[in-house]
């Protein structure tokens, strides 16, 4: 299967399959909420959905304004000063994003068979990117041509049989064909690189996505980034083809399509030896990707970029004044508008550099995918750049057998004990663990606070009353929905229930209330959920009953990327979590600012001691806003996630990247948490 129809398979498969967070977890990583608030159950039975765009506009209108700010910073660099300043700056931030470079340690590198070709060998190599940890590659050298020669490393996109793929294995003969030594590795999750591997040899949990998402979510708890992770590969694949006498260090390219022109990307930024790059079908803007609800893989999404101010363009803006040219398609699902911007912005300042000759933009006219008109492009970029003559490379490709290039006995990584991403990530959890100071309460909330990123000051409030929607088979024969601004554009839906009709603002006579946090849909729940029935109080006039739907929950969950797709691998509830972490504002922290923003309301409405009831994933953003509020005397969880050590510390877990709060292990855990509210409010684990 070629290229561009495996990729978008792959996407309109992720788009139908079941999504591997399907109810949430409860008490650990791997327990799960009643069939009540399952995700088939919500089909038969839907819940009331009033806002089903507002977290969509919300994160258009903040990623448009830092995407503006960046844009105007680079729209008035002026002189060539301006230009390396600029990049000096920007190498720092594409550092911040991926985090401190690991030690290098041996590469134990071994080949583990050749085959001989008309014109080049195909050498199977293994080797260790970190200990233990084996990547899978084939080397591609050139034979009857005179040392040294141009090196090149291919990264591979999300085909599942990696440096296997059709479109990868012809730039990989084209290129040795004209007298370049290619190395090409298999990513983390493909290959023969799966992560979770059954005795069958196949994926336990589904290839390529599947796996980067699965594995990178996790990682985000202890300040791991599986972007880093996935280009440090590369880094080390380029270590080792240096040390090869065949290649001329002094022209060294990196290439790849779709999630290999991500990795081509992102090396970019973060190496210095290259001396030539070719990223295909991938560069165009954080923005448009937003805008488009386009799929993006973990991999795809740097933590803190867009609050940094760094975009696609950025990463080939730290190769000036090197050769570079973006390979995009016009068909595409990557916006070839932001293709076309991007390349301004690159040749703005190649400009300033004296080097507007050093950059170029090819189109070409199909679909998505490394296909001959792109990697032909790339043939004559970097002929161009080294002086290398030849032509027609890809006249006589003859495709091997996935099974001809493997590198190992039986096709798998897993099967030689080589480590796992899952392995390194429990293992930093365990030493986080035991590193972690003990914490005063008022250290608790202040580290917390920053972690989960709340805004330095709290909105105005400000709020609607919605004109009654009749019964909805409530427990209570009345109830006012109230539309609460958290902060600009967004808003957290609120109901009271109660024995009277209202129709305006919440009468302020009643001291007490309970506010419930809804796991999915306040509606559905109150309809349907026992468990929340009962927690509304009886007797009339002593206590005032509020339930509410946080942002992306209920009246606000997103009708977004895909049909049902809310649960899915790039559902929505995954898509605004992982854009939440590259505006350095966790979704999770989102939805505790609208807790936080309702107990606010109901304070002013005259409630000055409220109770808290929450389950599922409602109980993380109710926990975290108990802490901070003075009205709060109690609260009660039930099926509340025991702690984020489970998760990085278990194999399979159920929580989705929504209920994440990102570098979290560094200090603190969900036990502080508790512990803190135990100790002052009362609180109740079910």
């Amino acid at each position: 299967m070629h290229s561009s129809e495996h990729i978008l398979s792959r996407r309109n498969w992720l788009r139908h399959s079941a999504g591997f967070a399907a109810t949430g977890a409860l008490f650990s990583a791997k327990t799960v909420l009643p069939q009540v608030l399952s995700q088939g159950n919500l089909a038969k039975t839907p819940p009331l959905n009033r806002f089903p765009r507002m977290v969509q506009e919300f994160y258009v209108r903040r990623v448009r304004e830092e995407a503006q700010k960046s844009d105007e910073i680079r729209g008035a660099l002026q002189t060539k000063s301006d230009a390396e300043l600029y990049i000096k700056t920007i190498k720092k931030h594409i550092r911040s994003c991926f985090g401190p470079e690991p030690e290098r340690t041996p590469l134990n590198p071994r080949i583990t068979g050749i085959l001989e070709r008309d014109g080049y060998r195909v050498e199977k190599l293994i080797f260790e990117s970190r200990p233990g940890f084996l990547v899978t590659a084939n080397l591609y050298v050139p034979t009857g041509v005179a040392h040294p020669m141009p090196g090149v490393i291919g990264t591979c996109g999300h085909s599942s049989n990696g440096k296997a793929e059709a479109a990868y294995q012809s730039f990989s003969q084209g290129l040795a064909r004209m007298g370049y030594v290619v190395l090409i590795y298999d990513p983390i999750g493909q290959g023969e690189r799966l992560q979770y591997v059954g005795d069958d040899f196949k994926s336990t949990i589904g290839v390529g996505v599947r796996e980067h998402l699965y594995a990178g979510n996790q990682q985000f708890l202890v300040d791991e980034f599986i972007g880093a992770w996935r280009a440090w590969d590369g880094i080390r694949a380029l270590d080792y083809l240096l040390t090869r006498e065949e290649v001329d260090p002094r022209h060294i390219g990196v290439t790849g399509n779709s999630g290999g022109g991500t990795m081509t990307t992102w090396l970019c930024g973060l190496e210095s030896r290259w001396t030539m790059a070719a990223p295909s079908c991938f560069v165009t803007a954080l923005r448009r990707n937003l805008e488009n609800e386009l799929p993006a893989d973990t991999e795809q999404c740097p933590p803190k970029s867009i609050a940094l101010g760094v975009d696609h363009v950025d990463y080939l803006i730290a190769m000036a004044p090197k050769p570079v040219v973006i390979l995009a398609k016009e068909k595409d699902y990557f916006d070839v508008r932001g293709a076309r911007k991007a390349y301004e912005q690159l040749r703005h300042v190649y400009r300033l550099l004296g080097a507007e000759d050093q950059v170029k933009l090819f189109i070409g006219p199909t679909y998505h995918g490394y296909s001959i008109e792109n990697r032909e492009a790339m043939y004559e970029w970097f002929n161009r750049a080294t002086g290398i003559q030849k032509t027609s490379p890809e006249s006589n490709i003859k495709l091997e057998k996935d099974e001809d290039l493997q590198c190992t006995p039986e096709g798998q990584v897993a099967k030689l004990g080589s480590k796992t991403v899952f392995y390194f990530t429990a293992q930093k959890a365990e030493l986080l663990s035991k590193r972690r100071l003990e914490l005063s309460s008022n250290e608790v909330r202040q580290t917390f606070a920053r972690y989960l990123a709340f805004p330095n000051s709290l909105a105005d409030l400000r709020y609607r009353i919605l004109r009654p929607r009749g019964s909805r088979g409530y427990p209570l024969p009345h109830a006012t929905t109230y539309v609460i601004e958290t902060e600009p554009d967004a808003q957290c839906l609120v109901y009271r229930l109660s024995e009277a009709r209202h129709y305006s603002r919440p009468k302020p006579e009643k001291e007490d209330a309970v506010l419930y946090v809804s796991h999915h849909s306040a509606d559905l729940e109150l309809r349907q959920d026992e468990w929340v029935r009962k927690q509304i109080p009886a007797g009339k006039g002593k206590t005032a009953f509020y339930a509410c739907d946080v942002r992306g929950a209920g009246e606000s969950r997103p009708d977004t990327c895909g049909e049902n797709s809310f649960l899915q691998p790039y559902g929505s509830d995954y898509f605004y979590a992982i854009h939440g972490i590259m505006l350095n504002r966790p979704y999770v922290g989102q939805k505790t600012l609208d807790v936080l923003q309702v107990l606010r309301w109901l304070e002013a409405a005259g409630h000055s001691r409220i109770q808290i009831v929450a389950q599922g994933w409602g109980s993380l953003p109710a926990a975290f806003a108990a802490m901070y509020s003075n009205v709060v005397t109690s609260i009660r969880l039930k099926g509340a996630l025991d702690s984020f050590h489970s998760i990085a510390t278990s194999q399979e877990y159920q929580w989705p990247l929504s209920s994440f709060v990102p570098s979290i292990l560094n200090e603190v855990d969900l036990t502080d948490c508790y512990t803190l509210l135990k100790a002052e409010k009362d609180l109740e684990l079910l």
